[in-house]
């Protein structure tokens, strides 16, 4: 009963990494499939420059995408999703075997890519709140969020 156990624990390791990965459809382009999304959604959709950044987020040399949505404009609203909280970005990283998934999405006001100790990070300027700023503080200059996207996860090095 033991070695069943064992056993079908084994299994259950291998199986089920397998099965989380099969949920993560990979897409051919994000600039298609996030148009499309628009397309659909709004009776008039508009895309301008920068809707789509493509550059490598993740320092594996693969060009990877970022969707910024606060450049749609939607049925004459532009941005029809950003807020006092910013605008909407979905990062995608492309893989080796071909195709992208999307790795975050995220409510900033916008981002740049620093060289920090050799690798590409991202400071992304967010709503104060998010650097645990006391409410008096909040109107000052937007926090600054700096991430490394490690694999696929984003890692926070720091917040001012």
């Amino acid at each position: 009963m033991k070695t069943l156990l064992i056993t079908l624990n084994l299994v259950a390791f291998l199986v089920l990494p397998v099965a989380a990965l099969a949920q993560q459809s990979l897409i051919s382009d994000p600039e298609i499939y996030e148009k499309k999304h628009f397309q659909e959604q709004c009776t008039a959709a508009e895309f301008a420059d920068g809707f789509v950044t493509r550059q490598d987020i993740n320092n594996d040399g693969l060009v990877d995408a970022v969707v910024n949505e606060g450049k749609l404009t939607c049925d004459g609203e532009k941005g029809p999703q950003c807020n006092d909280d910013g605008c909407t970005y979905n990062f995608y990283l492309q893989v080796a075997e071909g195709g992208y998934f999307m790795i975050a999405t995220a409510q900033i006001y916008g981002y740049d890519f620093v060289k920090r100790f050799g690798n590409m990070v991202m400071a992304m300027k967010m709503h104060p709140r998010f650097c645990d700023r006391p409410e008096a503080d909040r109107e000052k200059d937007p926090c600054v969020v700096t991430a490394r996207v490690r694999g696929t996860k984003f890692v926070t090095i720091s917040k001012k």
